[in-house]
Formats: structure tokens, sequence, C-alpha cells
């Protein structure tokens, strides 16, 4: 098991900085293991959540809506969207009406990539905690929010 001052060979002023400094630490360690394990599917995180946004979607959304349903609201999500684009995996529909207004949906590209990514890839993250405590932890973080 981990211990954050050894980790970061700190030592923290009290309990509260300690939680901080470990919350920022272990977003970055799971920001790490997610970028290494999707580099094999050749997209990012984020990318992976636009794909997922569109496909929970069943429809064509405008990129404002996408961005606010990201995990990570990234203010490059129209670079990232280009990229997606490029691979096929998603594709713009211009809006008649408003030439200003884009929408994009997930092709069967995109389907399909995220068929091949199992739905699990993050338990290895969350093995050392039981159910009980990732529910106490989400809650705590709601809390802290």
């Amino acid at each position: 098991m981990g211990d954050i001052a050894k980790d970061v060979n700190s030592k923290f002023a009290n309990n509260k900085v300690k939680a901080l400094v470990n919350i920022l630490y272990t977003a970055n360690w799971i920001t790490s293991y997610q970028n290494t394990f999707f580099k094999a599917y050749g997209i990012s995180p984020q990318q992976y959540n636009i794909l997922r946004i569109l496909r929970g979607a069943q429809e064509a959304l405008t990129m404002q809506t996408v961005k606010s349903r990201m995990i990570d609201r990234s203010p490059n999500a129209t670079r990232l969207t280009d990229k997606l684009c490029a691979k096929d995996l998603i594709k713009r529909i211009p809006c008649p009406d408003d030439r200003r207004v884009v929408k994009v949906t997930i092709t069967k590209t995109g389907i399909s990539l995220l068929e091949s990514i199992s739905d699990n890839f993050n338990e290895d993250l969350l093995e050392n905690i039981t159910d009980n405590e990732a529910r106490q932890l989400s809650d705590l973080l709601d809390k802290m929010r």
C-alpha cells in the first residue's frame, strides 16, 4: 500500500493538506495509467470520453453539449474532435439553419473501437478498495466539491 508522504518525500502541516496533495498525486497517477492504456488504441482518455458520450447519446450532439458532459472539460474539445474525425471515429454534421452550429456523431468505426475496449479497464485501479470504501471515497469527494 502506498504512503503519500514517502511517495513525495515530504511531511505535511496537517491531514487536510496531506489529503489534498494525495488527491492531486492520485489524479496524476490515474491520468498516467489511462494515457498508457489508451495509447494502444490510438486515442486519449479525453477522446475516449467524447466517444462514450456520443455513443450514449444515440443522436448527433452540438459541441457545447459534448463539452458540458465531459469529465475533463477541456477547452481543446474542438481539437480533440478534429483528431477523432481524422481517424473516422466521429463525423461532423453542419446545421442547415445556422452555419455556426456543428453537431458531431459517432461512426461505425468509433462504435467498433469502443466495443474493442473493455468496460472494466479501470478495475485494476480500484482493486485494493472494497465496494463500501469506494462509496465512502466517492461520498467524501462529493462533499469536498
